[in-house]
Formats: structure tokens, sequence, C-alpha cells
């Protein structure tokens, strides 16, 4: 019998701790697959974040290195001028990112490093309680919006992929979402673009990822994949918003 489907090389035999419904899962799966096949294990570090992805090291059979809230793409610049032959990937929420990293995130695309970033967009602070997030969807209600985000009063929800898009530093990004089959495959080609990128030494590159919370959103499963196309996808549209194709780097 063919086998046509098992577990990628590069994920490890431990069974997650996130919980059910969570896009964390889909999005490791789908990230240690592009590893596998563009057979770039032995030579990738990664950079977990802290908040629900805090044990990504328990999963990805690739090399780890943990950074402080917000400094992974510090960190992840740090490595990659150290060692400019290893591929470099950040995996961050959108606390993470969005949040106390928004000035790491930021001056790293604006300065063009060549890193990938992963970025997870819940709308939620997931492991510390359900707070307000910068991408929280005005009207959400969180723990601390109880009634509902009012721009009046939190602001609007950071566009992260907008928002960096113009820098002529960022050579790639594109928003995908974990909603259906379909998005899911795009995201695999999303990503794997975003690590070309980076191996063309083109500079820096992001897949922003939509990203389902049923736990915080008190929702189900299948109720917030369905919330993510259809009420998350108006906010934070899907699509590339940027693609570069001349390297910035010299090889």
């Amino acid at each position: 019998m063919k086998l046509i489907y098992s577990r990628p090389k590069s994920l490890k035999k431990a069974a997650f701790h996130y919980c059910p419904g969570c896009g964390h899962s889909v999005a490791h799966r789908v990230v240690c697959e592009v590893i596998d096949e563009m057979e770039l294990q032995d030579k990738t570090i990664g950079i977990p974040p802290p908040g629900c992805s805090v044990f990504a090291y328990n999963y990805f059979d690739v090399d780890m290195a943990e950074s402080a809230h917000g400094r992974g793409a510090a960190v992840a610049t740090g490595i990659k001028r150290a060692c400019p032959q290893i591929i470099v990937f950040t995996y961050q929420g959108d606390g993470d990112l969005a949040g106390i990293g928004t000035a790491e995130t930021i001056h790293a695309a604006n300065r063009g490093e060549n890193i990938t970033t992963i970025f997870i967009n819940n709308a939620v602070y997931g492991m510390t309680g359900g707070q307000m997030a910068p991408t929280t969807l005005c009207g959400m209600k969180t723990t601390t919006t109880p009634y509902g985000r009012d721009h009046v009063i939190e602001g609007y929800p950071l566009r992260m992929s907008e928002m960096l898009a113009p820098l002529d530093g960022v050579a790639y990004i594109e928003r995908v979402a974990i909603s259906s089959p379909a998005g899911i495959r795009r995201m695999k080609k999303a990503v794997a673009k975003a690590f070309q990128t980076q191996i063309d030494n083109r500079g820096f590159s992001m897949v922003e990822i939509l990203s389902p919370c049923p736990t915080n959103w008190k929702m189900t499963p299948a109720q917030s994949w369905k919330w993510v196309g259809e009420e998350m996808t108006q906010v934070f549209p899907l699509g590339v918003y940027k693609d570069v194709m001349e390297p910035k780097h010299a090889d």
C-alpha cells in the first residue's frame, strides 16, 4: 500500500498541549512539512515565543533558541547575522509580535533582515486568560473588554501585514487563514515561499496566519474555524501584500 500521509520528520512524536481546535497544532505541522520537503531540517533554527506556543521546542525537531517576550526578531537577527547560511524563523503570536514586540518587528523588517516570521493571529491573548490583544476585533468580547472592544477607548486592531508591507526591507508578506482545507493548502504554499525568500537572500518575509482560539472565544472548534473565515477575514483580508523578486543581500 502506498503511504501518502505521515508525521513529518521534523515534527517530534509528542502530544500537543494545545486546546482542541487550536490553530497552533495545524500551523506546527504545516511548517514541519515545508521544512521536510525543502530539506531544511539540519540547517534551521526556530525562535519560539512566550505564550501558548512557548513549548514549541517540544514539537519542532530542529534547533530552537528561546527569546524573551517580544524579542523574537532581535534574537533571530543576531543568529542570522552570525550564521548567514542558517535558515532562521520566528514563530510568534499577536501579543508577542504586535504588542510588546512591535518595535523589534518593525525595525527588523525595515532593515531587511533576511529572516522569516510565522505570525499567528488569533485576536486574543491566549495563554494568560483571554485578554484583549492588539489584533482584537472591534466589538469582540475578551476578559478585559467584557462589553466588546470599543475603538474610542481601546483603539482599532493592528493590521501588521498592511503596516509592514510598505517598508523597503520587506520582501514577502502574505496573510492566510486556518479556516478550511483550501486555506491550509494556501498556508503551506505561503510558508514555503517565505522560506524560499530567505534562501534567495531577498530580505524580511512574514506569513500571517489567522488562527482559531476556541477556548478564549468561548466557541466550539467548528464554530471558531467558521468565525475565522467569516469574521476575521473581513477585518484582516487574505492575500499577498508584498512580493519582491530581487535579492537585497549578497550571497
